[in-house]
């Protein structure tokens, strides 16, 4: 039951990517997406169909790809290191990619979550010789539907990895999409990845997996813990590089969207008419609840 809970987050996401990434977010802050005067990084959508790599800058690339999680590449002479490995049949493809850059061997692979379109590599990547790191939670989450593959490092609150001259601080700052996700910060290149806490801007998509330990209720103040750092660019865990601004617009969104649901809530309205309610104002995409909206009611002060 736990491994078909799991599969259904990451099947739901990619089916929501594949078949409705053109659908409007409601009435959140659009940015224009696929224009091709807007640098390929920059546009929002959440990739291409097939998986490319593209330089973000020096010793940094991003692997995207619309049906799973953007894999951030950070090379050196002695090795690579990865954040996220996408679904398993995309392994391939992803070193095919890799070797356009680089020859050396990947050495380490962060998890930003346990969700299969971010460690679906994980096995094959241990293989090659890779060390995994993820929070304490993820772990748990991916050992109940996996026996290999498996983080070998772990933490609960901060982890330093000191890779290629950066320093990388891995934070886990509290529940939202799951209770695992880790957020990276860059100081040297004033960047955070925060995986699918901020899975996307345009456009915008907000997955609650109750299932893993995920909460509507306490994402806003897990994000603001990461606008104390002093960053001013964003790779999501989908979609095209981003600010610190739209981050900021997302937080707000989600605080907006919590005000709806509690005052239909307390009008009477059924969960039904309040899934919908949210849906036509942020739009399908912003508002995936697993396994529904009364998770959401549950938790709602």
């Amino acid at each position: 039951m736990k491994t078909a809970l799991v599969l259904a987050a990451a099947t739901t996401l990619a089916v929501w990517l594949v078949t409705d990434a053109r659908a409007q977010p409601g009435s959140g802050r659009q940015l224009p997406q696929g224009d091709p005067n807007t640098p390929v990084l920059e546009r929002g959508g959440f990739g291409p169909t097939e998986a490319e790599i593209v330089k973000f800058r020096d010793g940094i690339y991003l692997i995207r790809s619309v049906g799973s999680g953007n894999i951030t590449v950070f090379t050196s002479d002695r090795g690579v290191l990865l954040v996220d490995s996408k679904l398993t049949n995309e392994l391939d493809k992803v070193m095919e990619l890799l070797r356009t850059v680089t020859n050396q061997p990947v050495r380490y692979l962060i998890n930003t979550h346990f969700h299969p379109d971010h460690t679906g590599g994980n096995t094959g990547l241990e293989g090659l010789g890779a060390d995994i790191v993820a929070t304490g939670n993820a772990r748990l989450r991916l050992s109940a539907t996996q026996q290999t593959g498996l983080p070998v490092l772990t933490f609960d609150d901060h982890l330093s990895i000191h890779f290629a001259g950066k320093t990388l601080e891995l934070y886990y700052v509290g529940r939202g999409h799951t209770d695992g996700d880790l957020v990276i910060y860059v100081p040297e290149e004033k960047l955070v990845l925060p995986g699918d806490l901020y899975a996307g801007w345009g456009p915008s998509i907000r997955l609650i997996d109750y299932n893993g330990g995920g909460s509507l209720v306490q994402w806003p103040a897990t994000l603001d813990k990461v606008m104390a750092l002093d960053f001013d660019t964003v790779i999501p865990g989908h979609s095209g590089v981003t600010d610190r601004a739209h981050m900021q617009a997302y937080i707000d969104e989600n605080r907006r969207m919590l005000e709806l649901i509690r005052m239909l809530r307390d009008a009477g309205r059924s969960p039904t008419d309040i899934s919908s309610a949210v849906q036509m104002e942020f739009g399908n995409m912003a508002f995936v609840v697993l396994p529904n909206v009364q998770a959401v009611l549950d938790e709602l002060p």
